[in-house]
């Protein structure tokens, strides 16, 4: 009966925790297909409100999107190898260096955005490029990259592996390639998932970084909610997730096809 009771409480607890999460995206996305949200559904339900959100702004969508895909590509080119680096690093330089890459993390997005601003906003092209807000991003998200991969490393104690590779006559480029990035692809997937998001959902550093041309979706939602009508900004989020849900969801996907596709070749050898 004990552990009857202890079930249903943790079920409690969870389906209560999940409403929590989950009501307030659904009510907001409601209000985006609602004639009057004030008068609730009894006004009926349209799609005018989505239609406006994308011509006015259906072009910071692809530039969040392409942005955040460039930025996980800049933070895989730099993460991976860094983590690597970390890892045969001495351990009291490596915890140092460990801590300069977490800074843009634990500082106010606004103080980091305003770093970038003094250093290179004297370049007026890149100023007014999506690079700009680019350079932030991979500020903020590498160390989200560096952490999950250097964590892999060394619960599959990647040392040895190495050694072992070495002592089969691998070369230093042909064990990043064939021993570390395989054994840490758990973690590199992990990363991805954390860096896209993130990139994608960025407001603070974006908002002081973009210019009236490279408004990214978190810059456009927060303009849509602040100067035009409540549907107009729930009908914008109702967008972000329809637009963002599938991509993440190809990426779990991808995760589970990749480790079932290592756990079949085990069996499949033998």
């Amino acid at each position: 009966m004990k552990r009857r009771g202890m079930f249903y409480l943790q079920l409690l607890v969870t389906t209560v925790t999940a409403l929590f999460m989950i009501v307030p995206v659904v009510l907001s996305m409601l209000a985006g297909v609602t004639q009057n949200y004030f008068v609730g559904l009894r006004s009926g339900f349209t799609l005018q409100w989505v239609k406006q959100v994308w011509q006015l702004y259906g072009d910071t969508f692809w530039l969040s999107l392409f942005i955040a895909l460039c930025c996980l590509l800049m933070t895989l080119v730099i993460g991976v190898p860094a983590a690597w680096g970390l890892l045969k690093a001495p351990k009291r330089w490596a915890a140092r260096i460990e801590e300069c890459l977490m800074l843009p993390v634990a500082l106010p997005g606004l103080a980091t955005a305003l770093g970038i601003i003094l250093l290179y906003g004297q370049f007026s092209a890149l100023r007014g490029s999506w690079l700009f807000i680019l350079i932030g991003h991979v500020l903020f998200t590498l160390p989200f990259m560096v952490r999950p991969v250097l964590a892999v490393m060394q619960a599959v104690d990647m040392p040895r592996l190495e050694e072992a590779a070495a002592s089969l006559g691998a070369r230093g480029w042909q064990r990043f390639f064939t021993v570390v990035i395989p054994n840490c692809r758990n973690g590199i997937l992990a990363g991805a998932f954390m860096v896209f998001t993130l990139s994608v959902g960025e407001f603070n550093i974006t908002w002081m970084l973009h210019t009236p041309l490279t408004k990214t979706l978190p810059v456009g939602l927060a303009d849509s909610y602040a100067s035009l009508r409540l549907e107009v900004g729930s009908a914008y989020t109702l967008l972000f997730i329809l637009l963002i849900l599938p991509l993440l969801l190809m990426l779990n996907g991808l995760n589970h096809w990749l480790n079932r596709a290592v756990s079949r070749t085990p069996k499949e050898a033998a």
